[in-house]
């Protein structure tokens, strides 16, 4: 019996001082339960019985009550979707468009958008959003104009975007189209119709030079014609006759005085009126 006693005190002891530490561990675990982190570019949502709280918790560490509350954390950082659209333009082409979307959550409502939609927001409200945007976009123009008027095509789709996605306080920071694909058959009719208009302009240009090296040749002909004018204005009466003169008198000056014994055609007539007289010579007797 003496010896039962001192076993049943150390057996009370030990289970004392286990059950000291144990409450010591749940104290410990505790306390750290009641700490919670948020990191950079997140920020919490406070839940008290599974409700939300009004404010968002910032970067930083939070106190909570543990088992009664507990901290949702939500990325507010720029993110990135790429995916792909399929719509049909106004001339009933099928089109698929592959985009690229930058967003961000709205810091300060990230509770509303928690308590409105959860952390689902993706599936629930963007890929939707795009899709719809896309095809009401597109509608309004031809598939060649999707092409052509590219720019236009995507600020509309922004635009569209921001106003479905700012309802859920999900900003757009940027929107791009990386591609447009259509069908088979609309890309030959496209290839067919860039051949046919570069082989249009090749036709003009070979035209226009045509036209152009006429328009050197009349006005070449134009100014030899000019030339040739002046040349004949220049060759007056007075002119012909000093040529003739000129031509007597070379024929005078030859002309050794003796006339051919035989002829075969008619002296040459020499107007003697228009030459210089001749001084006779004195004879000598």
């Amino acid at each position: 019996m003496k010896g039962g006693k001192p076993m049943m005190k150390k057996e009370k002891k030990k289970t004392k001082v286990s059950g000291t530490v144990v409450w010591i561990v749940i104290l410990v675990i505790l306390f750290l339960a009641s700490f919670n982190v948020i990191g950079a570019g997140h920020r919490g949502v406070l839940l008290t019985f599974g409700k939300p709280s009004i404010g968002a918790k910032g970067e930083g560490a939070h106190l909570v009550i543990p088992f009664v509350q507990s901290i949702k954390r939500m990325e507010v950082r720029t993110q990135k979707i790429e995916t792909n659209a399929d719509s049909a333009s106004r001339d009933l082409q099928d089109v698929q468009t592959t985009i690229a979307l930058n967003f961000h959550l709205s810091p300060e409502e990230v509770p509303k958008l928690y308590q409105e939609i959860g952390k689902a927001y993706r599936e629930r409200i963007i890929d939707p959003a795009i899709q719809e945007s896309v095809k009401a976009v597109t509608a309004r123009f031809t598939a060649e104009e999707l092409i052509t008027r590219r720019p236009e095509v995507r600020t509309g789709i922004q635009e569209a975007l921001k106003e479905r996605l700012g309802k859920y306080f999900i900003m757009v920071d940027d929107f791009n189209i990386v591609n447009f694909q259509f069908s088979e058959e609309f890309d030959k009719a496209i290839e067919q119709k860039v051949t046919a208009e570069q082989l249009k302009l090749k036709a003009e240009r070979d035209l226009e030079r045509i036209k152009i090296e006429k328009e050197q040749k009349i006005t070449q002909a134009q100014a030899e014609a000019e030339a040739l004018r002046l040349q004949k204005q220049e060759i007056t009466s007075d002119l012909i006759k000093l040529r003739q003169i000129e031509v007597q008198r070379l024929a005078i000056e030859k002309w050794d005085g003796i006339l051919p014994t035989v002829t075969g055609g008619a002296i040459p007539f020499i107007e003697l009126t228009q030459l210089a007289p001749i001084t006779p010579v004195p004879t000598t007797e």
